[in-house]
């Protein structure tokens, strides 16, 4: 069974659809966060058996897609067995669903943490970038998701159960993974809201 995480609003070409179709049946379409929506109806098109699970948030924006179930603190049964997951809640921006893949001891983070490389944004889009951390040295919460941390108390409660992982890896949709030690590299990531 193949679940598409759709940590990414990705235009499914031809070559992106044969790559998924190999991995096996598209049984779930995953969008984590109330942000990351604009091609999933394309993927809903092409996977028509597949079910949509969405961040809490998400079917009251989208309410013209087939939300099979908001996502919350405890996997679905389907895919429970081998991904934990937990609702990052307290930001006035988003609600993020961070998921942990036990096997591959591998977290997945949509918009939560980002690194892109300084060279990514050019001009006033590149200062902007490293003003909100988003091309920083190494990988961050961008400012602008920090600042909109208002519930401090749920998003600790939340986060607490994240680095609670034995996180080897690490795969963002906005930088290159994290393959070793992600747990050590996510307790610096948060340490402005833990410590």
């Amino acid at each position: 069974m193949a679940v598409c995480w759709c940590g990414r609003p990705l235009h499914l070409t031809d070559d992106l659809r044969q790559a998924v179709v190999a991995l096996g049946p598209v049984r779930h379409i995953v969008a984590p966060n109330s942000l990351h929506h604009l091609f999933v109806a394309e993927w809903l098109a092409a996977f028509p058996e597949a079910l949509l699970h969405g961040a809490p948030g998400l079917a009251a924006k989208r309410p013209d897609l087939p939300m099979a179930s908001a996502l919350g603190d405890t996997a679905p049964p389907d895919w429970s067995d081998e991904v934990d997951q937990v609702v990052i809640r307290g930001n006035l921006i988003t609600t993020e669903v961070v998921f942990w893949h036990r096997p591959s001891a591998t977290v997945l983070v949509t918009d939560l943490i980002q690194h892109l490389p300084p060279p990514w944004f050019q001009g006033w889009r590149g200062v902007v970038a490293r003003l909100d951390l988003i091309a920083a040295p190494l990988p961050q919460v961008p400012r602008k998701f920090r600042a909109a941390f208002v519930n401090r108390a749920a998003a600790r409660q939340s986060v607490a159960r994240m680095l609670d992982w034995p996180a080897r890896g690490l795969i963002m949709a906005h930088g290159p993974p994290i393959r070793h030690d992600a747990a050590h590299d996510l307790r610096r990531i948060f340490g402005w809201l833990m410590g």
